[in-house]
């Protein structure tokens, strides 16, 4: 399988392209680090944004299952997400691309804002605010379009270098508990799910 990583160059992303060509698939890498990337037979490196519809497309044209998993070091005012979503959306449309896309937000973004236990909420209120509200409007976005979506919210990311299984709620509900995970759990995830594809159309929660 050909699965596209974007936002390879870092984060859950970098882990999701290692972790994703040991397990024997061929990935596109989409960053504008992305010649960081150690060099691999079955690795393309697409060097762009993930704002830029011609960059984004160079990604897809040939991935069976599209992964996003951009992020930002940006606190104030930033539309990163929401962006990603409409050139996603406006690709999609152009080339009529309907294989999966799975897209990381984080637990406190959309419907999920009511069940953060009071450390995250403070966390998020005083230091990401902006950029949960953003993917709140990329989760807008990307629902009420015609993408093959599936939304994952993962819990406080750590660069904790085990891989320790990860629990997944597939709906939100009373009492959850949502704590921390690492990058490299998020990324067997991905690629757990890109083999698999249980929860498309869904809107799951990784802790």
């Amino acid at each position: 399988m050909t699965i596209a990583v974007v936002g390879a160059g870092a984060g859950i992303g970098r882990e999701t392209v290692a972790l994703a060509l040991a397990r024997g698939h061929h990935v596109l890498a989409l960053s504008p680090s992305a010649s960081t990337l150690a060099d691999h037979p079955r690795l393309t490196k697409v060097s762009g944004s993930a704002t830029n519809p011609g960059d984004l497309q160079k990604a897809m044209q040939f991935a069976d299952v599209l992964l996003i998993t951009v992020g930002t070091k940006a606190k104030k005012g930033t539309t990163l997400f929401s962006d990603i979503a409409k050139a996603l959306i406006a690709v999609a449309q152009e080339t009529g691309y309907h294989n999966p896309i799975l897209i990381i937000t984080g637990f406190g973004a959309g419907d999920s804002e009511r069940y953060l236990g009071w450390f995250m909420k403070a966390v998020i209120h005083l230091f990401l605010k902006d950029q949960y509200q953003d993917k709140t409007r990329m989760e807008e976005l990307i629902t009420r379009s015609q993408l093959n979506w599936e939304i994952i919210r993962p819990g406080i990311l750590t660069n904790q270098a085990d891989a320790r299984p990860y629990q997944l709620f597939p709906a939100l509900r009373r009492g959850m508990k949502v704590g921390r995970i690492s990058r490299k759990a998020v990324a067997t995830y991905l690629i757990d799910e890109a083999e698999r594809r249980d929860y498309l159309g869904q809107q799951v929660t990784l802790t």
